[in-house]
């Protein structure tokens, strides 16, 4: 099935013309529940994997935990409506190696916004590491780049990949989604320098307008008319916890540009006009019209920090530069 995002409450280059120059292209992925193939795009499936190829391990030290929870247990709890039982840490060193969990693979051929790989790569897979790291408790990534092509001509590919005993939270764990991707206009955030001053204090008197005119159910630019919410590639991060922040290329300090935004809610909020009309009941209005319950509102069952989006930036000037990973 399609998933089809609603027109915009109102059309935003109407209220400010000058937004039509910044105008970008985003890929809205609205994962769903599901069975993917390893030959697909995905959030939790099967990783195009070649069996003689060794998978991303993190090395780095991680704190000591004292119980956790076991990957076949999370799938069977999920499958039974109920929550997954803790266990005590296995009584062994945590200092790694500990396998990624793979999160997501991409094909170009399903998501044109996509941004090509080194050397042409038209497939990225994206990983985290299931536990925490230093003080903060921070989260670890990796990347990997291939040419599909080559992938799929592989002799025999990887059946099921190593998992760690037990996980730090459930959330570790992406539930298997199938993609629908969607191709639909964004604009930048609209704080800092993201945008002209005078335009940005323009847009917050309409939103302070609005609020006057229509209370709770106000639209406002960053949550109606600029940023879809959810899985999505290309176009604009959202900076609602942190602020903008200049992204450059340790390599060579060019600015970055977006690759992928994942994230533990496909909506919530304020944010649900734009959950798209296959998720909703035409007799209803507003929150109360989304269907599908936690299928639509977290399908993936991931955490990104405090629920932030987890931003993937990769260097334009050269694919090959190693990319930074932001929660905002």
């Amino acid at each position: 099935m399609t998933r089809t995002t609603p027109a915009r409450p109102v059309s935003v280059e109407a209220v400010f013309p000058e937004l039509a120059a910044r105008r970008g292209r985003t890929t809205r992925l609205h994962p769903r529940p599901g069975r993917p193939g390893v030959r697909e795009s995905h959030v939790g499936g099967p990783m195009l994997w070649p069996q003689d190829e060794a998978w991303p391990v993190c090395r780095e030290p991680h704190p000591r935990e004292a119980e956790g929870y076991a990957p076949d247990e999370i799938r069977s709890a999920r499958a039974a409506g109920v929550h997954p039982p803790r266990r005590p840490w296995p009584h062994v060193e945590a200092e790694g190696p500990v396998p990624f969990i793979g999160l997501a693979q991409l094909f170009r051929r399903d998501v044109p916004n996509l941004a090509a790989g080194p050397d042409g790569a038209d497939l990225v897979q994206f990983f985290r590491c299931p536990l925490t790291h230093g003080p903060h408790y921070e989260s670890r990534y990796h990347l990997r780049w291939r040419r599909a092509e080559e992938a799929e001509r592989a002799e025999r590919l990887l059946g099921a990949p190593p998992e760690p005993p037990l996980l730090r939270w459930e959330h570790e764990l992406p539930e298997p989604c199938v993609l629908h991707p969607e191709e639909v206009d964004t604009y930048p955030w609209a704080e800092g320098d993201s945008l002209p001053a005078e335009l940005i204090a323009r847009i917050d008197a309409w939103d302070e307008a609005q609020e006057l005119e229509h209370g709770p159910d106000a639209l406002s630019y960053q949550s109606d008319l600029s940023i879809p919410p959810g899985w999505r590639v290309g176009g604009f991060p959202c900076w609602a916890s942190t602020g903008p922040m200049a992204i450059d290329c340790a390599s060579c300090a060019a600015p970055m540009r977006l690759l992928l935004t994942a994230e533990g809610y496909e909506t919530e909020g304020p944010s649900h006009s734009w959950v798209p009309l296959e998720d909703r009941d035409p007799s209803l209005r507003g929150g109360a019209s989304i269907r599908g319950g936690e299928a639509v509102l977290r399908p993936t069952r991931l955490r990104f920090g405090r629920d932030r989006d987890a931003h993937v930036f990769v260097c334009p000037a050269d694919a090959g530069h190693p990319p930074r990973w932001v929660l905002a």
